[in-house]
């Protein structure tokens, strides 16, 4: 009987003891991890095999190599981000489909428009608080400096928003500066006025994505962004025929808006709170405002840049010949052609969430050259073959004419993966070694390349949307080479301080 014990585990080397050996009863304890499986043998027959009744048996897990654990993990962290960024891809032309259904529907969609994007200019900043939970956050007493110094430039920031929905230096900015009609620019500042403190709460809500995705929780994450676009449209379908959206279409936009946000908000919060505090450590050290700033100003600063790249094309392109038509096509392949590399800029989440794993830099750079292959081959799939002229022409409903025009700048969006790939490992690396500053010239480095590509484009014979989005291509390989040089270059000068100390 002594021999039992070695004869089972012979016969199943790494794995369960198989049902049909167990005694009904016996019970098995809790997996913790990669601890291995221990079996509580019950029934007097089996306690003889081993001394006190338990039979252990390793982890199935542990036959896995530390590569393969890793990727898949990898992978489990990145596929619900992966979801949430086509998700709001979606979401939003639903919102887009509400609003052509109201009254005033060019007003509503141009007010709407204006609002929401300067919004987004003064929401800017805070955007990039998810860089910063992920980044500087190690223990609770910073994640409450932290919370403190979001939460005020929130604040201060819905202000401005509010500021802007108001008689004065609001109304000039409105009106004036972009020249609209006074029923375009009520509409606007009413709706900057009734969206004001979604500035701190979309704010807030990306600073508890980072908080949740330092501790791997990323599956909280898509949730909380998926539910807020199933609102989102469920608000539209529900009040686009409403009373009060016939007398005011503008509040259409605003409360779909409202009720998504706020949705988003309330679930990456509780995620937060339930998952990502008790994870950091009670003590700790505290962050001062003037280390938050120097971290987060480079990130501010590069966002502002990436957010005028596009505006800066459409400007010179509405310049050229056939300029309507070089801007619908523009309109087209802009969200089209970011589909299918959308979702690589995750990459840059990667390391500040696995800093801790041993060699997890290597592998993290193989993982994303596999995501660059497969990025590259999704774009050579939809916009090589046959299957770009029927997204074009059946799906989108674009004419025979558009379609056509279309297709070189789709071509040319396949090539971004390289790009976005690469600017994507290296912020993740400058995030998690607080060197932000040192990807701050990458922002000027792109638009720049754009302004001379744009230049040089002018002197060929190639469409205005064709030539555009070239440019923004050598924006982006700029802008990821410097990212790349800049990041290594303070890499090395930190080795070489260190060698000689």
């Amino acid at each position: 009987m002594t021999a039992a014990p070695r004869t089972l585990t012979s016969r199943y080397p790494g794995w369960r003891l198989a049902p049909r050996r167990l005694t009904p009863g016996c019970m098995t304890k809790p997996l913790q991890g990669s601890d291995p499986i221990c079996i509580y043998l019950c029934s007097s027959a089996c306690r003889n095999l081993v001394e006190g009744g338990w039979f252990q048996v390793p982890h199935p897990l542990k036959t896995h190599s530390p590569e393969q654990r890793l990727y898949s993990q990898f992978i489990k962290f990145l596929a619900p981000l992966v979801l949430a960024t086509v998700a709001l891809e979606i979401g939003g032309q639903f919102l887009n489909g509400g609003m052509a259904r109201v009254p005033r529907a060019a007003e509503t969609l141009a007010a709407f428009g204006l609002a929401w994007g300067l919004t987004n200019i003064l929401s800017g900043p805070l955007y990039q608080t998810r860089q910063l939970a992920l980044g500087l956050i190690e223990d609770r007493k910073q994640l409450r400096s932290s919370t403190r110094f979001v939460l005020a430039q929130g604040v201060i920031l819905s202000a401005l928003t509010a500021v802007l929905g108001l008689p004065g230096p609001g109304r000039w900015i409105v009106q004036d500066l972009h020249s609209i009609n006074d029923a375009l620019a009520d509409s606007a500042q009413l709706a900057l006025l009734l969206m004001a403190p979604l500035t701190l709460i979309n704010g807030l809500g990306r600073y508890y994505s980072g908080t949740l995705a330092r501790v791997r929780r990323t599956s909280i994450v898509s949730i909380g962004i998926t539910s807020g676009i199933v609102v989102r449209v469920l608000s539209v379908f529900t009040f686009v025929d409403a009373p009060f959206v016939e007398q005011q279409p503008i509040l259409l936009p605003i409360l779909v808006t409202t009720l998504g946000s706020v949705v988003e908000y309330v679930i990456l919060m509780t995620g937060h709170i339930k998952y990502a505090r008790p994870e950091l450590n009670p003590g700790g050290g505290s962050l001062s405002t003037r280390e938050m700033t120097q971290f987060l100003w480079p990130l501010a600063v590069i966002m502002t840049f990436q957010g005028a790249s596009r505006p800066l094309i459409n400007f010179v392109v509405s310049q050229g010949d056939n300029a309507t038509e070089a801007l619908a096509v523009l309109t087209v392949v802009y969200t089209l052609g970011h589909l299918h590399y959308g979702w690589v800029n995750e990459l840059r989440s990667l390391y500040p969430a696995f800093r801790d794993e041993k060699d997890s830099l290597r592998y993290i750079r193989r993982f994303a050259a596999g995501c660059c292959a497969v990025s590259f081959s999704i774009a050579v799939l939809l916009f090589w073959t046959p299957i770009r002229t029927v997204i074009l022409t059946d799906l989108i409903g674009v004419s025979d004419r558009l379609a056509e025009l279309s297709a070189a700048p789709l071509i040319i969006f396949s090539f971004f993966p390289f790009a976005v790939t690469t600017r994507g490992y290296y912020h993740g690396v400058g995030i998690v070694r607080r060197m932000t500053d040192a990807m701050a010239p990458s922002a000027p480095s792109r638009l720049t390349a754009i302004t001379i590509a744009l230049g040089v484009f002018s002197f060929t014979d190639l469409p205005g949307a064709t030539a555009g989005i070239g440019a923004l291509l050598c924006g982006f390989t700029a802008e990821a080479s410097v990212v790349a040089w800049g990041v290594r270059r303070r890499t090395q000068r930190l080795q070489e301080h260190a060698t000689h100390d």
